[in-house]
């Protein structure tokens, strides 16, 4: 499952696994057994090994002191900002958000070149999470927080648009959800609603999931006389079509 998720272009800004095969969906589907998928390393995991036999890295025995393992990579690029990280080890939990690879590696430089910068100054680079799934992130003063504290949180909304159809009537058009969000949970969640709160979703006609190999894509259509802005705050505040991320950025460094 390591494995299958490193090859997910939905959990992963960038994959280091080109895999083969089914590799699970953002539907929530899963993988396929072992036996009916290959793998191999993405050409940007290279990138994380790159000059790895030429004594760059230190090295340690492993748990039985049968071999010798790396104690970290020689990292080409920042994978820890790009990929970000989620995890709970000994009494500390992590969350860190995935970032936009090209960003990432200016910020880099700019680093490098001015140990001093400050982190406005680095938000002119790196200017926010970039998530896989796309999404519109509402953040101000709680990003800069984040970025200058460890901790913060942040809004993703879906990416919505309305779209008038040949009948007259109003299409709510979703193309990118929030990170992490189940497509098929969320639009059935909707479906539910619709059935509870007739008297705000009654106006809702169908629900569909309409994505294919170009994209995402969910339609949610309404009658012609129906206020469609209502809709959309009922369901940002009762769905994960806006959801929050609690960034929390703990990682070892220098072995601490």
């Amino acid at each position: 499952n390591a494995l299958v998720r490193l090859a997910q272009t939905f959990n992963m800004k960038e994959v280091l696994i080109d895999g083969h095969g089914n590799f699970g969906s953002v539907d929530g589907d899963g993988a396929a057994a072992m036996r009916y998928t290959e793998a191999k390393l993405a050409p940007l995991a290279l990138e994380l090994l790159r000059d790895i036999e030429k004594n760059t890295v230190k090295w340690s025995y492993n748990y039985d002191d049968s071999r010798k393992e790396p104690d970290m990579l020689p990292g080409r690029f920042p994978n820890l900002l790009v990929n970000g990280a989620s995890g709970i080890a000994v009494g500390l939990a992590t969350n860190i958000p995935t970032h936009n690879l090209a960003e990432c590696i200016d910020g880099s430089v700019a680093v490098i070149e001015n140990p001093d910068i400050t982190t406005s100054e680095l938000m002119q680079i790196i200017k926010g999470p970039d998530f896989p799934t796309g999404g519109i992130i509402h953040a101000g003063e709680e990003l800069k927080q984040a970025y200058e504290t460890g901790k913060g949180k942040i809004t993703i909304r879906a990416k919505v648009s309305i779209e008038p159809d040949k009948n007259e009537k109003q299409n709510i058009v979703i193309t990118e959800f929030p990170y992490q969000v189940n497509k098929s949970v969320l639009l059935q969640k909707i479906v539910e609603l619709k059935d509870k709160y007739k008297e705000i979703l009654g106006g809702v006609t169908d629900i569909r999931d309409e994505s294919d190999r170009t994209g995402t894509r969910a339609v949610i259509t309404c009658k012609k006389d129906v206020d469609v802005q209502k809709v959309l705050n009922f369901l940002y505040k009762y769905t994960d079509l806006q959801t929050t991320f609690g960034i929390n950025m703990v990682a070892i460094a220098n072995g601490k």
